[in-house]
């Protein structure tokens, strides 16, 4: 079964200047449509539940067994991340016992000498299983699972301290926010990116990534973005497909209102829209045939 930590996968995206996009699932036809999507366009994908999303699909034993168990039904041979999106220190401690493949410790809210000690003991927990480590330094924008983020500017000094930890990856904060962006956003700050970049031979992660321009995102990726993570726009293509379904009054044609009928479209705009994005983002394919063995 291809479940993988991740590490070596995103080290090798931001050597290559690539990225590997990371989706989160929300219940089965989601997790369906995201791990089809990879496998369609024959690549490694990261799919990730939030805090939210566990506690609404049953618990990360719940959630680790669902994606496992479609992996194996789906015979999906491309390499999967299992992964926990924003998660406090009890949430990264509960995804590592329930064996998500990787975690990310989200402390930008405690004091930052508390964020690098209790990152330190995500750290060593995580390791000792063979797990990834994401760690936050600067907020990301926005409301994730009721944490607001206003958005700061990543320390460079925090950012260097905080991959000493030896985490994996690190998320850091240049701009970019959670959910929908505002008309007035003034897009993201390329020279703090730069800055962390230069300081930080880690993979680093652009959370917020729906709705930053394509052209805005690649720039970014060229300059050592490595995941990029997406939920609110599979959360949108998911609803406007589903209302247009039944304002189309298919839910009343037949047997249109059974649930397999009614959530088909949503689940193909979800799986259309990973498939776009994973086409931009540059995601390399995996290889069938090892070039040199």
């Amino acid at each position: 079964m291809p479940l993988v930590h991740g590490t070596e996968i995103f080290e090798a995206a931001r050597k290559g200047h690539y990225c590997v996009g990371a989706f989160n699932t929300n219940n089965l036809e989601w997790t369906r449509a995201i791990l089809g999507a990879a496998q369609e366009k024959n690549v490694p994908v990261l799919i990730q539940t939030s805090m939210g999303a566990a506690k609404y699909m049953g618990g990360y034993e719940l959630c680790k067994g669902l994606i496992e168990a479609t992996v194996k039904s789906m015979d999906i041979t491309v390499p999967v991340i299992i992964h926990l999106d924003h998660g406090n220190f009890e949430a990264a401690k509960e995804a590592i016992a329930a064996g998500y493949n990787s975690v990310m410790f989200d402390g930008h809210d405690l004091p930052f000498a508390e964020n690098v000690e209790k990152t330190k003991e995500i750290v060593k927990l995580a390791h000792a299983k063979g797990i990834s480590v994401e760690a936050e330094v600067g907020s990301i924008g926005g409301e994730e699972d009721g944490v607001i983020g206003e958005g700061e500017l990543a320390s460079v000094e925090e950012a260097k301290e905080l991959a000493a930890t030896g985490i994996d990856f690190l998320a850091a904060g240049i701009g970019n926010i959670h959910g929908q962006y505002p008309a007035n956003w003034t897009g993201l700050h390329f020279d703090r990116l730069q800055e962390i970049a230069d300081a930080v031979d880690l993979p680093l992660v652009l959370h917020g990534g729906s709705g930053i321009p394509q052209d805005q995102v690649k720039k970014a990726i060229s300059m050592g973005i490595s995941k990029l993570n997406i939920n609110t726009e599979c959360q949108l293509a998911f609803a406007k497909a589903t209302r247009e379904y039944i304002e189309a009054g298919k839910d009343q044609e037949g047997k249109g209102y059974d649930p397999r009928k009614l959530l088909a479209p949503g689940t193909e705009a979800i799986s259309d829209t990973v498939k776009e994005i994973i086409g931009w983002m540059g995601t390399r394919p995996v290889k069938l045939v090892p070039e040199e063995i």
